[in-house]
């Protein structure tokens, strides 16, 4: 069964219109062949980020975005925190609109559930590349 859940730690967001944002995802994934499992979008702080990166991946330091995969085959599933505090600071800091940039982290979690990458340059350029033909179909 297909579900995209959009849950709330420590902060509260409306901005999401979430059947649209749950459409459009589901559209993306289709476009790399993958269809939806269960998808939780955990919107959080800066505090639970760094938690979650410093207990799970041995990180200490601030990042917009965690990603737990939990997909099999082609049915897309996982757990993506997202900092809202951070998301805030890099709408600012790129002269992003904010509601543009938090999809942005959005997409960005689903396309790693899709199989993409960004550990190297080549792949960062074409993670943005994908994000940025997701957000023009999301803001058509």
């Amino acid at each position: 069964m297909i579900m995209i859940s959009y849950h709330e730690i420590d902060i509260k967001t409306t901005i999401l219109s979430k059947r649209k944002t749950s459409k459009w995802i589901k559209q993306i994934a289709s476009r790399y062949d993958k269809i939806i499992g269960n998808i939780n979008f955990i919107f959080c702080t800066d505090e639970k980020i760094i938690e979650l990166n410093q207990k799970y991946l041995k990180h200490n330091y601030y990042t917009d975005i965690i990603t737990f995969d939990y997909s099999e085959n082609n049915i897309i599933a996982g757990d993506i925190f997202i900092s809202m505090d951070t998301v805030h600071s890099n709408a600012e800091k790129f002269n992003e609109p904010f509601i543009r940039e938090i999809y942005r982290v959005m997409i960005h979690g689903i396309l790693h559930l899709c199989g993409i990458q960004d550990k190297s340059a080549s792949q960062r350029l074409a993670m943005r590349e994908s994000e940025n033909e997701a957000l023009n179909f999301f803001f058509q």
